[in-house]
């Protein structure tokens, strides 16, 4: 299943097999494609990795059943790749410092988890993609644009922003309520000022600027999901029944067989 758009796609196209790489199962290939404009210096076309991507709001299990997956790909002879928000060696410690300031403003918010994606696009992702690898990324360009949504920015100048993306090939979302949400974050790491929406709503008690955020957060990624044919998953079950239901989606992706074992390995 394709997470990008569908509009203006090339008809007529057959998908093709990869070759396998050495002691690793052959993997299917479709053509990589830009989110939009793209890095100008940069071929794609000949790209010959799958790109996977876990979305969801905070406090849904997404670094959880990325870093599962990850070991089963791995016990399954592929080589993987993670990549996480924020994770940026550019500017991953210039996000964190600007919002311990509490006073980011829209668009130094925007432009700064772009260059961060950017540069994780262009260093880590591309590169791993182009040696066969299977990148899991927690999070991608949608927590982007749902963010920004809710913060009331400009969608068209937002998605252009993030045209450098390259288009995954899965995105599996993580769909949560609301009311379940609260209690899964003020049960492990409370509320955040960012995750909680202080800036767009000062002066609010945090519990009720988080409720009211993290709504918007919800119906933006679920408008989302439907434009761009996510993979929704129940992010209320098991973390185990949550995985075998990613890995059986993933092994259809890759054109491997899905055993019994692979439900088991890694999960209790």
């Amino acid at each position: 299943m394709a997470a990008a758009r569908t509009r203006n796609r090339p008809s007529g196209r057959r998908p093709r097999r990869r070759t396998a790489l050495a002691g690793l199962p052959a993997q299917p290939l479709a053509g990589k494609r830009f989110f939009g404009r793209g890095l100008p210096y940069v071929d794609i076309s000949d790209l010959a990795g799958t790109l996977v991507v876990v979305e969801g709001s905070d406090g849904v299990g997404r670094s959880t059943q990325v870093g599962l997956l990850k070991n089963w790909l791995e016990v399954r002879g592929f080589g993987v790749a993670e990549t996480g928000w924020t994770r940026s060696v550019l500017v991953g410690e210039t996000i964190d410092l600007a919002k311990e300031g509490h006073a980011m403003n829209a668009l130094t918010f925007n432009l700064l988890y772009a260059t961060d994606l950017a540069d994780r696009v262009e260093h880590e992702v591309i590169p791993a993609l182009r040696s066969g690898f299977v990148v899991l990324a927690d999070r991608y360009i949608y927590t982007a644009f749902a963010r920004a949504a809710a913060r009331r920015a400009d969608n068209e100048w937002v998605r252009a922003l993030y045209g450098f993306a390259v288009e995954p090939d899965i995105v599996f979302y993580l769909k949560i309520d609301t009311r379940t949400l609260i209690y899964r974050v003020l049960k492990s790491s409370g509320l955040d000022y960012w995750e909680a929406g202080m800036d767009q709503n000062p002066g609010c008690d945090p519990f009720d600027s988080f409720t009211r955020h993290q709504s918007k957060l919800i119906r933006e990624f679920d408008r989302l999901a439907a434009e761009f044919s996510f993979k929704t998953v129940d992010a209320r079950k098991e973390v185990s029944d949550i995985q075998r239901e990613i890995r059986e989606s993933v092994a259809g992706l890759l054109h491997i067989d899905f055993t019994e074992e692979d439900r088991m390995i890694g999960l209790k």
